[in-house]
């Protein structure tokens, strides 16, 4: 009976480089065996003539000559390895050699046929795509494209290839959106090829720094989006006039309620209010349907931010009443924005009108306009009920509603975030919010340096020291 050493399997046998590492050791022996027992015959063959140096050089030199002549096949057979060439024939170390180069010359060639054919499948499921996609290098360099992006975009293979796209996609918009490699939000531009197409390009950053664009027709989408517009701007505009109407002789019937019939007159207050509230919601509704469309967009002046805010801060006050709430306005030296007078009005009013609306009796709300090298800002804080952090995402959605029961009790149409979303879009700013439930809000509009009408102070002072020098 074989014991345990016997029938477990060695080391070498468990291990194919061990076995491989063996077996050319034992062929470089060999080898050198070979070559030893041929200069030891040439050397004697030497000495039975009386020259046994010489006939060591002779062998020395004959081995020398037959091992170029092996390294000429060598380099031609690498020179030009066709894939039905084999590589040539030998013995010995070259013999290995030989094989050894054939062997991996064959494995090569056919992981090539195998990357080609998953490139070429590649290439085929792209095409196949509905959406354009386009790579390029680091400069906007062409690199490849799809057959949807040659629809969507006019690219054309012959003529295009090695070119920059910036070069091909003129748009003023889409090489700003190209250089400033923020590419978290998507653009969407009509097609530089076909006119009545709108695009959506989203831009995404991959190796070394080169770009994969995937474009989509989002037509459909953008002419919804219009024909909604187009919708509630009419229909808008139609119900404006007969809700005027009826609001007039409701208010006439509240003047003279005192006349009516008791169980009328909450019904007519009641009236009243609601078509007050209409006509507030029927104003938002226009407004950011102008906002949408660019219509309401006036000429940019500089504006006082400091006596608008002192106005919204004043009408405030009246809004909160018997509420009492106090008022902390700071504005800081630079207080001139270049932008649309009445858009920004609308904006503050919303944000400060708000903090009014959702800030306990006898809370504390804190206006601040201040500037820094990012731009300029301005902050709407209170002592508020505060806000889900879930729901702020979402706040600038029409219509959007973190707490319906409130939105009740103070009247809000749910359009005002989304007004003040757009007209900061108008005027290259952005909306920040930070709150917490129980601990107030924070809403602070953004503003880009350009905006500010005014010079830095620190610019001035650095400017006149340069010209003092």
């Amino acid at each position: 009976m074989p014991d345990a050493a016997s029938r477990k399997p060695t080391q070498s046998a468990q291990n194919p480089a061990v076995t491989g590492q063996i077996s050319m050791n034992y062929k470089w022996s060999r080898y050198l065996r070979l070559i030893l027992a041929i200069l030891a015959l040439a050397t004697g063959v030497g000495a039975i003539f009386g020259y046994p140096v010489e006939g060591l050089l002779a062998g020395l030199l004959l081995y020398l000559a037959w091992t170029l002549a092996q390294a000429r096949r060598l380099y031609q057979w690498l020179s030009h390895p066709g894939a039905g060439q084999e590589a040539p024939e030998s013995i010995g170390l070259w013999g290995d050699i030989f094989d050894g180069l054939h062997k991996l010359h064959q494995s090569h060639l056919a992981t090539q046929d195998r990357l080609l054919a998953q490139f070429n499948r590649l290439q085929e499921s792209t095409n196949a795509m509905r959406d354009g996609v386009v790579m390029t290098d680091a400069n906007g360099v062409l690199v490849w494209w799809n057959g949807s992006a040659s629809y969507l975009l006019g690219l054309q293979r012959q003529t295009d290839r090695g070119q920059p796209i910036q070069n091909l996609l003129r748009a003023p918009a889409f090489k700003a959106y190209f250089d400033n490699r923020d590419y978290r939000e998507p653009l969407e531009l009509n097609s530089p090829a076909r006119s009545h197409l709108h695009l959506q390009i989203q831009i995404s950053l991959f190796g070394e720094d080169d770009r994969l664009i995937v474009v989509k027709d989002v037509t459909r989408l953008f002419q919804l989006e219009q024909m909604r517009r187009d919708f509630v701007s009419n229909v808008s505009h139609e119900m404006r006039t007969p809700l005027t109407v009826i609001s007039g002789y409701l208010e006439t019937m509240v003047d003279y309620s005192d006349e009516l019939p008791a169980r009328w007159k909450r019904a007519v207050e009641t009236m009243a209010q609601q078509s007050s509230r209409m006509e507030a919601l029927i104003t938002d509704l226009l407004l950011l349907s102008k906002l949408e469309t660019g219509e309401q967009h006036g000429a940019e002046v500089p504006v006082d931010i400091r006596t608008m805010c002192e106005q919204i801060c004043q009408d405030a006050r009246a809004l909160s009443g018997n509420s009492r709430h106090e008022f902390q306005l700071d504005i800081g030296d630079r207080h001139h924005l270049l932008g649309d007078e009445d858009q920004l009005r609308s904006a503050f009013s919303n944000l400060i009108f708000n903090a009014v609306k959702y800030t306990p009796a006898g809370g504390n709300i804190f206006v601040t306009w201040f500037t820094n090298r990012d731009g300029a800002h301005l902050s709407v804080k209170d002592t508020g009920i505060g806000i889900d952090p879930i729901h702020i995402p979402r706040l600038t959605e029409r219509f959007y509603r973190a707490d319906p029961s409130r939105h009740k009790e103070t009247g809000g149409t749910g359009l005002g975030l989304a007004i003040v979303k757009h007209v900061l879009l108008n005027h290259d700013g952005e909306l920040e919010i930070l709150s917490e439930i129980g601990d107030g809000s924070e809403f602070i509009c953004n503003f880009p340096r350009e905006r500010l009408a005014e010079p830095d102070p620190a610019d001035e002072s650095a400017s006149e020291t340069s010209d003092e020098v």
